[in-house]
């Protein structure tokens, strides 16, 4: 299948260390998160860590729900260890139907109000409150 070619020619390009500079991937080399929207509402926490944990280690995911309900609103901020992993994840699982829904996943970085960039590996997540988030979907 197409997925699986493509998972096989990232991998490669991993193994063999390929840089990304010439891909539209390289304006989030310093970024270890990714944005996923159109999360399916019954979803846990468990079980998104473990579709995303299939392209890297994932250090940390936040699943905003409702604060009154608790219910999922359907997105999340997940980070992996390895900033490679959050290419495998967009490349692989955008678009990709889970139980109905078409997942929108893609990389994510965060301004503070003044402008200050809040990427790197060693960076804050990405906070709901206090900051813009720009989300960038091609």
């Amino acid at each position: 299948s197409v997925t699986k070619e493509i998972q096989r020619i990232n991998a490669g390009e991993i193994e063999r260390n390929i840089s990304i500079s010439g891909s539209w991937h390289a304006q989030y080399k310093d970024s270890p998160y990714i944005f996923i929207g159109n999360i399916p509402f019954d979803l846990t926490e468990g079980d998104i860590i473990t579709i995303f944990s299939q392209y890297g280690e994932v250090l940390d995911l936040q699943l905003v729900r409702n604060k009154e309900t608790g219910e999922s609103k359907g997105f999340a901020f997940l980070r992996y260890e390895d900033q490679k992993s959050t290419i495998l994840a967009v490349d692989n699982l955008n678009n990709y139907t889970l139980l109905g829904r078409t997942l929108r996943v893609d990389h994510a970085s965060a301004e503070t109000k003044d402008g200050e960039k809040r990427t790197g590996m060693n960076a804050a997540p990405p906070l709901l409150r206090g900051y813009y988030f720009f989300i960038f979907f091609f």
